[in-house]
């Protein structure tokens, strides 16, 4: 069965620069996201909040674009398009215990910058509880997330950015189609847990875990990173 114990790769740590919404433009920045979009994307989030809290999987999935939206964290890894998504929200705790289901309080996206066709932004929780980082898209049915990444405060402390998690993805392999998706037991049947690579911070970078499908074994990989770029090194199979 194959494995490969440790993959060290190298990738830079970047951050993503958001431009400040205000009435005003600063001279060279990148064009200003209207008021009208603004209000859109706000309640996008709004709605992304009502939705996570009220255990609302179908509403949740909804506010992703598809076909292949997504959200992303390091525990739960990439979890894209409608039915995992719905499975990331009936996996939730809150939405199988007893505890009390209300909306999320999460506050609205005040830094946008538009890129291209697609504005990103970042919504800070309170209680320095982690961040997110979107990037969303205009569809005929109104704003939607092209992409939201979670990222943690011990993630926050380790200098990681939501494009160190894409990039450390992509040098795994996380597109290959060989990782499966990984399910635990409940009494309600199978629940979701995670999909492809699973990532923490660690010491100097960072290390992931993903399944192989048909149980051909388990990867476990460190990443380092470096100032020279992304780069996969040796693995042991």
């Amino acid at each position: 069965m194959p494995k490969r114990s440790v993959l060290a790769v190298m990738f830079c740590f970047g951050f993503l620069t958001l431009a400040h919404l205000s009435g005003q433009q600063a001279p060279g920045s990148a064009p200003a996201v209207s008021a009208q979009d603004r209000a859109a994307i706000e309640a996008l989030v709004n709605e992304y909040g009502q939705a996570l809290g009220l255990c609302r999987a179908e509403d949740y999935a909804r506010l992703f674009a598809a076909p292949d939206g997504y959200f992303a964290s390091g525990p739960r890894g990439k979890v894209e398009g409608h039915d995992k998504l719905v499975a990331l929200v009936r996996s939730e705790r809150h939405c199988n215990d007893n505890s009390e289901r209300h909306p999320r309080n999460i506050p609205p996206s005040i830094d946008l910058q538009l890129s291209g066709d697609r504005v990103i932004g970042r919504a800070s929780l309170a209680n320095n509880s982690g961040h997110y980082d979107d990037v969303y898209v205009r569809t005929a049915q109104g704003w939607k997330f092209k992409s939201r990444n979670y990222l943690s405060p011990s993630e926050e402390a380790a200098k990681l950015t939501a494009q160190d998690f894409i990039d450390i993805r992509h040098l795994a392999g996380n597109e290959s189609g060989q990782f499966d998706e990984v399910w635990t037991d409940a009494p309600e049947g199978k629940r979701f847990q995670s999909a492809g690579v699973v990532i923490a911070p660690s010491p100097g970078g960072a290390t992931g875990r993903a399944h192989l499908k048909n149980d051909a074994g388990l990867y476990q990989d460190v990443y380092v990173k470096t100032s020279q770029g992304a780069a996969a090194g040796a693995g042991n199979h």
